[in-house]
């Protein structure tokens, strides 16, 4: 890859900062999605645990998620 040179033959610099929160775009603060597959995977429960406690994902009969303490 070529580089540019300045005037004083040192290499170019360029900024890597990230932009500032405030300017970032609204898709940065989307939640992540995970597919009920992937955390299940095999099983139709799985335990979580949160704030020293254990929670419970389960996948219904009717093919819907509930998670209880």
């Amino acid at each position: 890859m070529s580089q540019t040179l300045s005037a004083s033959n040192a290499p170019t610099r360029v900024s890597t900062t990230s932009p500032s929160p405030a300017t970032d775009s609204p898709q940065a603060h989307a939640p992540r999605r995970i597919s009920s597959a992937t955390l299940m995977g095999e099983g139709r429960a799985i335990e979580i645990e949160h704030g020293g406690r254990v929670y419970q994902l389960r996948i219904t009969q009717l093919n819907k998620l509930i998670l209880t303490a």
